[in-house]
């Protein structure tokens, strides 16, 4: 089941229109309120998990851009999702929030309207080898693109398996992009730490959960920052991440077996 239809079924009975009464309570409006919102109602990134527990692991809580509304941030199946807790802490919405004079999606919704526009292909001519990790055989006439975040749980699964395919496909060479998400504070520095040392054995070791030397004014920010830049600019939004050497774009965790097929 996809990620869009599982997050359907969960809130089936939740209609985004239908809740805007409840959404914005009545004392949003009361001279009694400050305005700052924060002032009154707080939640903490541990009351989200628990609220939501059954959902999925919550990443990040923050004030929505809608007023009585917590903006939730949580992972499902290896995909992010948004959704909104009233003040009350009694009510989750699913769905798109969004600006009635733009008639654009605002706040976490509008990174996940993204989504919806992801590519299925890229221009294989703009895939280069810089800034990637190699991993199989560097002369290698196949070719496969991994985008991976060093801190994310299927990423290191589907390294496992890209260990396996390479053992399996000795002419093909695999180049790691290293993509940190916004949700994985800790990933960015540990990019730049892996790339600057071009170690498999240092991101072996962040799967691994171990830890890494502190990042210096010596690891470059910039092969990590041209990652993101490339990978957000072609509609790669999540990790791992396949790019096939005709510039098909595949999404989530495979097994050695699936990505060989994959190759012929």
């Amino acid at each position: 089941m996809s990620f869009a239809r599982n997050l359907t079924r969960i809130f089936a009975a939740c209609l985004a229109l239908s809740l805007i009464a409840f959404a914005v309570p009545a004392f949003a409006m009361s001279e009694g309120c400050s305005g700052d919102c924060a002032s009154c109602h707080s939640i903490t990134l541990q009351e989200a998990s628990t609220l939501l527990k059954a959902i999925g692991p919550v990443k990040d809580v923050k004030p929505a851009p809608v007023r009585g509304l917590y903006e939730v941030t949580f992972e499902q199946a290896g995909q992010s999702g948004v959704a909104y807790i009233d003040y009350g802490k009694k009510h989750i919405i699913a769905g798109q929030v969004f600006d009635i004079a733009s008639r654009q999606p605002v706040g976490g919704a509008a990174q996940q309207a993204k989504k919806a526009e992801r590519k299925e292909r890229l221009d294989p001519a703009t895939l280069t080898t810089d800034n990637a990790l190699v991993m199989g055989n560097a002369n290698g006439k196949k070719k496969l693109f991994v985008f991976t975040d060093p801190e994310c749980p299927y990423c290191a699964k589907a390294h496992a398996e890209l260990k396996k395919l390479a053992a399996l496909e000795p002419d093909l060479a695999i180049y790691i992009k290293l993509y940190p998400l916004k949700m994985h504070p800790k990933a960015y520095d540990k990019s730049r730490v892996i790339l600057a040392r071009g170690s498999l054995d240092l991101l072996d070791k962040s799967f691994a959960g171990e830890q890494l030397p502190a990042a210096t004014d010596k690891d470059a920010h910039k092969p990590v920052d041209d990652t993101i830049k490339f990978a957000e600019s072609n509609g790669i939004l999540s990790t791992p991440t396949l790019i096939l050497s005709d510039g098909r774009i595949l999404v989530g965790y495979k097994d050695a077996k699936a990505m060989q097929e994959l190759l012929r």
